[in-house]
Parts: structure tokens; sequence; C-alpha cells
């Protein structure tokens, strides 16, 4: 595809939907919490629609292609293209011959990857639980559209002190800022809590304060294809040295920091003061709920967020 061609289509939205909810104990992914049974994805895609992405694709395990169609997929306006990923096992489509056992794949940045057949043009990544807010797809979009290429990429940078769970520890890429908004580096955090007053993380056992706006990453990035070709360089190496620990996750952030450190890439940090939540935790669902209905109260999202499609009876049209 010619580049004219390839950004004059509307940016494509993937989204991660293959976790295993370890934490959550369940599919959080089609959970419900909005008045009609909307999920916290469809609020997502909600908003990356109203900010003018055109194509949906599910990164998913194959497994939970009906629940996902059925929940979510199949409920979306026809005017926007749905397609469907699988992260799975198969090591030889990313060049690699080793088998590896393992009880999960491989991570965000492996997710990332199983999407490459469905991405052909700059397209945003998002996990399927995480509430973003509308801002944060509105200034991706903004950036896919005009200023995107494959060495002007970004990220929405949420201020760390916006993005935890009062009830455990979170996963958050740490970004190091310079003065004009670019990323000079993420390093992916793991445990990251609040502890009193402060926020730090913890790394064997010694704890780390972070600044309440420090600028994390929530996996929202904006990419073009140019970033499975990175993916694929790396990835084979990766498993090469993590085959023997279960563990080992593939982590999207190791991408962008590696092309901002061999100059492959400028990614901007694309701020945003907005208060994500998401289901980490069980004992998060509650207060998710709650912060759904006072929007939807305050006019940012209607009582239901998708019109009831009128199924058609196709054989009426089969006698002519």
């Amino acid at each position: 595809m010619l580049r004219n061609e390839m950004y004059s289509k509307k940016p494509i939205l993937v989204i991660l939907a293959a976790g295993m909810a370890s934490r959550y104990g369940s599919a959080k992914q089609v959970e419900c919490f909005g008045p009609f049974g909307e999920k916290i994805i469809d609020y997502s895609i909600y908003d990356a629609i109203k900010a003018g992405f055109g194509k949906v694709v599910f990164v998913i395990r194959e497994e939970f292609l009906e629940v996902m169609k059925t929940n979510v997929g199949d409920k979306l306006p026809d005017s926007v293209e749905v397609a469907y990923a699988y992260q799975d096992f198969d090591l030889k489509k990313f060049g690699v011959d080793r088998v590896v056992e393992r009880q999960k794949p491989w991570g965000t940045g492996h997710a990332v990857m199983s999407a490459e057949q469905e991405v052909d043009r700059p397209f945003c990544v998002i996990n399927a639980d995480d509430f973003y807010g509308y801002d944060a797809f509105q200034k991706m979009a903004t950036f896919l559209q005009h200023q995107a290429n494959d060495t002007e990429m970004a990220l929405v940078g949420f201020e760390v002190g916006n993005t935890l769970s009062d009830f455990g520890y979170v996963s958050r890429g740490v970004c190091e800022v310079n003065a004009t908004n670019h990323l000079q580096s993420v390093t992916e955090r793991t445990n990251i809590y609040r502890k009193a007053s402060d926020i730090v993380y913890a790394q064997e056992e010694i704890e780390t304060m972070l600044p309440e706006n420090t600028r994390v990453s929530m996996n929202f990035w904006g990419f073009t294809p140019k970033i499975f070709e990175i993916a694929r360089a790396l990835f084979p190496d990766f498993v090469k040295q993590n085959h023997e620990n279960p563990k080992a996750e593939f982590f999207i952030p190791d991408l962008p920091d590696y092309m901002v450190k061999q100059g492959i890439a400028n990614f901007s940090v694309l701020p945003t003061d907005a208060k994500w939540f998401g289901v980490t935790y069980k004992e998060d669902k509650d207060q998710v709920q709650q912060s759904i209905h006072q929007l939807i109260e305050r006019g940012d999202y209607p009582q239901r967020l998708w019109p009831e499609k009128k199924v058609v009876d196709e054989s009426i049209y089969l006698d002519f």
C-alpha cells in the first residue's frame, strides 16, 4: 500500500483482550458495568469511534471468539469494521523454532505482533479492561491522522497518581520524558502501589518513590506497521533468553524503548490529566460501576451505548 493510501484511511484500534485475568479471577473483558450490560471495552470503542477510528481489532484467545463476538463485536454499529486476531503459543510464525511449554502467552508485545495481518495503517493499542476516557482517544486519533509516520509515533501519558487501584499493586510503564514531551525511556514496573501518602514501586524488596505526576504508559500506544518489523527482530532473541522462565513477558514498552535508544523513531508523549479506572481486582468493580454511572449522569455517555440491532429474516429474500 502506498503511503498516501495508508494515511488516508481512518486509524485502527487494536484491543488486547487475551489476558488471563489472574488477579481478577474471571473474564473481566466481558464483565458488565453499564446500565444495559456495557463492558469497559464498549466505552473505549464508543470513544474511539467518536474520535475518528474506523476499524476495531480484538486480540483474543481463539477459544474466546464466540464469547467476544456475542458480548461485544456483534453489537457494534455496522459502520465499524471488526476483526479478530488470535494470540496463541505458535512461535513458528514469528521465526522461533523452539518449543516452549507455558501456561499463558508471551505478554503484550507478543499480543501486538499477533494482530499484524489485520493492520495496514496507523493504529492505536489499548487494554480491554482499562477505562481511558475520550480525551485520550481524541488526542491519539488526531496524532495518527496528521503526524504519525515510521519515525514519529506516540503514547498517551497518564499521571501515575491517577492510575492506581485501592486494592493492590499495579503494573505501569514508567516514562522518562524530556522538555519537548518526547519519550526518553520507558521501564515496565510491575509492583506500584500507595504507601501512606507516597507512591512507590518495589523491585527485589527495595522500594523507590515515584512523584504523583510521573507520566506512565497505560498501554495506550500509537504506532505505524513499522512496529511489527521491530518486534519480529527482537522477539526470537527474547524467547531464546527466557525460554526457561515461565513468567517472562515480552512487553510493549520494550519496543518503543529500543526504538528511541537506537534512534529509529521518536515517541511523543501526549499528556492527559484524565483519571483512569479499571478492574485489576474484584474489589475494583463497585468503584468502576459508580464512576460510569457518574459519567452518564454528567452526560458524557448515553444510558445505552449501542442501539439494539434488528434481526432480519433473510429467508424472505430467497424466493425471487
